[in-house]
């Protein structure tokens, strides 16, 4: 069972990479640091204070970079293959008790994977909320990206199986609003008034 729970772990704090990139090895680090979570062995230096100070100072400056107009696009251009990379890091680094080529297999294509999804989709609500609103309701898409990082990793740390579940909720509920938004249906040629 430890192992399915050091699983959901690694996948829910990747998904939380897509939301903010600093915001999952941070909260890891901590949480290894304060007896929480067990890192696997390569990944102990992200519990040391060095690390803690690095990421935690990262998280911050990101988060407030979000909040300044168009900075928040250009990020989303550095911060997609950001998040893909942190997935990858956040989940191989709390995924224990397994062999590594089996732990870096899930940790490259699910914890990869899982940040780029969710990136994704992020990236497209990014995108409509300055289509329809000319960039005004950006700062509550952000808000809603770094409330929804920190609870992912607060939530993977006290209930990963259930974190895992609303993961795969939230990415269904983002994919049909995004999706509702973009993918409006036009009507026929043929029915279209002259």
């Amino acid at each position: 069972m430890d192992v399915v729970v050091s699983v959901a772990l690694g996948l829910v704090l990747a998904a939380a990479a897509g939301l903010r990139v600093f915001v999952p090895i941070f909260g890891a680090g901590l949480a290894a640091h304060l007896g929480y979570v067990s890192l696997s062995d390569s990944f102990a230096w992200i519990s040391g204070f060095p690390a803690l100070i690095a990421f935690g100072t990262a998280t911050v400056v990101e988060i407030l970079a979000f909040y300044i107009p168009w900075v928040d696009h250009a990020l989303d251009a550095i911060a997609t293959p950001a998040a893909v990379g942190a997935g990858i890091l956040a989940s191989a680094s709390v995924i224990v008790d397994l062999p590594p080529a089996l732990r870096w297999g899930i940790a490259i294509i699910g914890g990869g994977g899982i940040a780029a999804t969710v990136q994704a989709l992020t990236v497209g609500a990014r995108i409509k909320s300055t289509t329809l609103t000319g960039g005004f309701a950006n700062s509550l898409v952000a808000t809603f990206e770094a409330v929804g990082a920190v609870g992912l990793v607060v939530l993977a740390i006290a209930l990963p199986l259930v974190a895992l579940a609303c993961v795969v909720a939230l990415c269904v509920v983002i994919y049909r609003t995004v999706g509702r938004l973009t993918w409006r249906r036009r009507a026929p040629v043929g029915a279209r008034k002259p």
